[in-house]
Order: C-alpha cells, then structure tokens, then sequence
C-alpha cells in the first residue's frame, strides 16, 4: 500500500514538474510576441479561445470581432491559443509579401485538419490542402487545359441548360403550398453544373430530390462546422452525426472512384473524351511514373464540394444585396434588357457585355466573400507595418475584414458596384475572394461565368425586394453562407407572368434550419393599382399592400408587381427576408396589362390575369 501511495505522490509530483514546465514555456512564447499589438488574454494559457467559444455557442460571427480589433489595435494583430500564436495581417503590404510568393506555404496544422474528415480521408493532398509546392504546381499545370477560354465556352451550353433548369423550378415552386430554401436552390443548381461540367455526371438535384449528393455535401459543410469543437469526436450526442458526415465523405469517394474507372477505360479504348477535369487528371497522371488513385479522388472531392459551394453562396448573397438595394437591380436589370432582351441562350459574347453585373458580383464579394480568407506559414522572421513577425509563424488572412475596413474602402458597409468601374481606383492587395498569388483559386473564371449565367436570367425574368426592418447574420462553414438560408417572418411574394397567370404567392417563416418559405395564392381586396391600401393578408393584418406598374423594358418587355409589407417587427435571429419574384411579360402581352393595370375591381383573387377582367 505505501508502494502505491509512493507511485501516486511521484506521478504526481511528475504532472506538477511537466505543468510547470509548459507554463514556462508558454510564457517565453508570449515574451517572443507581445511586442504584436492584441487584445488583452482572457487566459494565461487559454488565450482568446474563451472569447471564441462564448461567440460560437451564441452563434456570433468571429470575422467581425477581428474587424473590431483592427479599429482598436491596427493592421497587425496578435491572437493566442495555449503556445500557439497566430498573427492575423490586414495589410496589403503583407499581403503582398505573403501570398504573392510561393515561398510561404499553407499552414499544416489548418489544411491538415481537412485531410481527414473524422478519421476518413476527405481533401487529403488535392489543390486545396497541398503544402509541398513542386507537387501542388504539378497538379495545377495538368489542370490547367480544363479550365482554358476555349474549354470554357464550350461549356456555356451547360451553364444555360441548368439556369435553365432552376428558372422552371422557381415557377413550379409558385404552387401556394410547397416550402423552399433560395439558397438550397442555388446549391443544387450549381451542383448540376459541377458535376456535369467536371466529372460528366448527371446528377439531376434541382429536378430529383430523392438524390443522395446534396444532402452528403450539406452534412459535410456540417462536419466541417462541427469538427471546430474540442473534443467533439468523443461527444455522445455527436456520434450519429459523426457517422453521417464519415458515410457522406465515403459516398462522395466511392463515386470518384467510379468515374475515373469509367473514365480510364474509355481513355485506354481510345473513345472520344469531354476535355473536362477529369479527363485532364486522368491524362496527366499517366504521364506519371507512379500513380496515385488517392490522390485523384482528393481533388475530385476538392472540385465537387469546393466547385459548387462557393458559387451558390455568392448567388444567395447578391440576391440578398440587390434586394436591399433595388435602384441597384433597376439599373442591372436595365442592363441585362439590353444586352440580353428576350433570348434564352446567354452566349459568351454576352458575359463581357454585362460589366454593371460584373461589378454588382464583385462588390457582393468584397461585402460577403464566400471564402473569407486564407492561410500561411512563414519560416523566416519578416517585418511588415513596422512590426516584427517572428519565423514559424501561422499567419491568417481575411478579404472580409479587409474588404469592411474603411482605411482601404470608402463607405466600406455601403453596397456601391461602381468601386469596381473600370476608370475607378483598383482594390491594393485589400480584395481577394479567390485568393491572390500562386496559390489563387483555380476556377474563378469558370465560377464567375457561371455565377453571370444565373444571375443574368434571374434578373432577365424576376425582381426581388426586401421589406424594410430585416436582420442578416452569417454562418461560417470554411466558407460564409446566410445562416439560414433565405428565410421570411413577411411574406415572400412571387407574381409570375407565364402566358395566361399571374402568380402571387406569400411566405410565412417557419422556425426551420432548412431556411424554408411557403407559398401561398394571396386574394386582395379593392385596390387600385395607382396607390397603397390597407388589405387583408391572412395572417398578416393590417399588412400593406403596394401595386404598381414597375417599369417599361427596353424589348416591350411590362414588370408589374404586388409586393406586401407586414408592419415592421423585431428582428430575429437568421435571414428574415420577403422577396417579390416578378416575371417579365411577353411583349404579346403587354399592353392588354398595361391596359388592365388601372382597372379598379371591387375584388379580385391575384392569381390569373383573367382575374383582372370583374
């Protein structure tokens, strides 16, 4: 017994020696930085990480503290984590020096946490987490071919056949009963396209809810979210969703590896191949002495979560800007008439015609990049802003911060596209929403055509509007998102012209994580079209409604819209938006509207242009 007691007093005393220790280290690590401008440690050992806890258990958003602390402590910004010191640089001189250089590399300890995604291999060595910078050049030179101009106008078809395919589910979904998420919209259609576009599959998500891949991507997104928790792979509570987002990974590399046997066979028997991304994986690594299945898969994962996430994020946020600023989308839209008129093909000629929409696409990223920032690693000690960064130093990166401080943007929360006019000032190493360097994102043409295909023809055929006295927040996943969704406590009207009916659907909020709105038809009592009355909106009274003839197009083209608006009300947590979708009418059509438009009904259902006629 006096055996054991000495054991225990000595692996006691063992810990205390070993805890002793560490805090000595922990302090000449704090010694080499506090010369760093940062806020005060909440802990001597814990750092800021209580401060980031308390922000993600209320869900709060952390890029807009770091925006704080650069008011208060500068460009060069210290941030502490039990020994390790990260130094956050919203300096376009480091920028420049940092992520210009293929001298500083991805740091391992971030980009080696996606390796693996609960123990199963998940982006392993592809585009994205390759720190050895020989063999990341050499994947990105085998791929570069597939994303070239000539391949990409080869693919406008594809481009236009989805956006296509979201215009008529956005019709179809005017029904008055069914519920759905504009941001789940976005995701399935850019799905479509990455998967078609890179790896020739069909997987037909807008039109197939049954099909396994959104949901496998969304639980992964989830796991991402969810591995940032200490400890959370031990949780009990977490082991059904752990095993979910491990089976998701494992779908999406079962696929992988069903494509590229497919693929190599057809390439061996010599059959005619899409000069897509696979194909250009595939070629160069038989070019290759040795091959590496594994990491073919890392980076058709890479490309088929990374290549559609990002795009439907910036969609749903530009949606979300213009319907904050609708002398901005009259004048996009006015744009989009003119170079577009009625035509359903968009052709690539027609992309660099639309330039207010490139700068309306670039300004939602500089307000809402979907991928916020960027990692490195240096090894060397290097000044910048006068301040010393030590070697072996994780250094972070932010195109949000930078993009909202008001030292590099005038009005930096105010949402103007004209900042990226061609004769106004160029951002300096301050916007980066695809990164900068060597390093920049490989597909940030391909998402950018993409991106103007869908919004061309949202804005071609609809209009959106937010009622006043709404609340945003943000959700970061490794890439920013609406936290849910689009989600409505108004309504959402969608009126569409389709030959013969007028659609005027509303939208009540259901507490949902899905960020879901029902549609519902909306009977209006008299109104005349010329000025705003007090109707009855079903659960809404007291709700105005305003209808008006919007404008006159520049192709004969009448928008008219019914648009509700609930009394303003306290915000609360998430997207809380009303939208009026309002499709363009053919010019066969209009003027018998413009002809009824000022018909004043004693009552009449909104539903079908029919119904206009009392």
């Amino acid at each position: 017994m006096a055996v054991l007691g000495g054991l225990l007093l000595l692996l006691a005393l063992l810990l205390l020696l070993v805890a002793g220790l560490y805090c000595c280290y922990v302090r000449r690590v704090h010694a080499a930085y506090d010369h760093i401008p940062g806020a005060p440690r909440e802990s001597f050992l814990l750092g800021h990480l209580p401060i980031f806890w308390r922000m993600m258990k209320k869900q709060e958003f952390l890029h807009d503290l770091f925006l704080e602390w650069t008011k208060k402590y500068g460009p060069i910004i210290r941030v502490n984590a039990f020994h390790r010191v990260s130094v956050l640089i919203l300096s376009p001189e480091g920028v420049k020096e940092f992520l210009m250089s293929p001298e500083y590399p991805k740091d391992r300890l971030v980009y080696g946490r996606i390796f693996n995604l609960f123990g199963v291999r998940f982006l392993g060595n592809g585009l994205v987490t390759d720190r050895n910078y020989e063999h990341w050049h050499k994947q990105r030179k085998v791929m570069d071919p597939a994303f070239s101009r000539t391949y990409l106008i080869g693919v406008m078809e594809t481009f236009n056949e989805k956006a296509e395919e979201l215009m008529e589910k956005l019709e179809e979904k005017a029904d008055g009963k069914t519920e759905f998420s504009m941001l789940t919209m976005m995701s399935r259609v850019t799905l479509d396209v990455i998967a078609k576009v890179a790896f020739g599959l069909e997987l037909n998500a807008l039109r197939d809810d049954r099909t396994p891949f959104p949901h496998a991507v969304t639980m992964i997104m989830k796991g991402m979210t969810e591995m940032r928790i200490p400890f959370v792979k031990y949780m009990p509570g977490k082991q059904k969703m752990i095993k979910e987002v491990q089976e998701s990974v494992r779908l999406l590399r079962r696929v992988g590896k069903e494509c590229i046997e497919k693929r190599r066979e057809a390439i061996q028997s010599e059959k005619e191949m899409p000069t897509d991304i696979l194909t250009q994986i595939l070629k160069g690594d038989a070019l290759e002495e040795t091959r590496d299945d594994e990491n073919i898969l890392d980076n058709f994962i890479t490309f088929f979560v990374a290549g559609h996430e990002t795009t439907a994020n910036q969609l749903s946020f530009t949606v979300m800007a213009l319907s904050q600023h609708p002398e901005i989308m009259e004048r996009v839209q006015a744009e989009v008439d003119e170079v577009l008129g009625a035509k359903r093909d968009i052709e690539y000629e027609d992309l660099g015609k639309l330039k207010y929409l490139s700068q309306v696409l670039k300004e939602s990223m500089r307000l809402y990049p979907p991928v916020p920032g960027t990692v490195r690693w240096t090894g060397k000690e290097t000044v910048i802003e006068g301040v010393r960064i030590p070697a072996n130093t994780t250094l972070l990166f932010s195109t949000y911060v930078m993009g909202r401080m008001e030292r590099y943007f005038t009005d930096p929360l105010c949402f103007n596209p004209d900042r990226f006019r061609k004769d106004a000032p160029k951002p300096y190493y301050s916007y980066f929403p695809f990164s900068l360097g060597p390093r920049s994102c490989i597909g940030q043409v391909f998402a950018q055509m993409e991106a103007k295909v869908v919004m061309a023809k949202l804005l071609q055929r609809f209009e959106f509007q937010l009622v006043p006295g709404q609340c945003f927040k943000l959700l970061d996943t490794g890439t920013l998102r609406p936290l849910d969704g689009v989600m409505s406590d108004g309504k959402l009207s969608l009126a569409m012209h389709r030959a013969a009916a007028l659609f005027s659907p509303e939208v009540t909020e259901r507490p949902s994580a899905a960020a879901s709105c029902t549609l519902q038809r909306r009977t209006v009592s008299p109104c005349s079209l010329s000025q705003t009355h007090r109707c009855p909106l079903g659960s809404q009274p007291g709700a105005q409604v305003r209808a008006a003839p919007r404008r006159e197009g520049t192709h004969g083209k009448v928008h008219s819209q019914i648009l509700a608006v609930p009394e303003p009300s306290p915000c609360s947590d998430g997207w809380q938006l009303q939208v009026s979708l309002i499709r363009a009418v053919n010019s066969a059509y209009s003027f018998w509207i413009v002809a009824q438009s000022f018909h004043v009904c004693e009552e009449f259902p909104v539903g079908f242009l029919s119904s206009f006629l009392c």
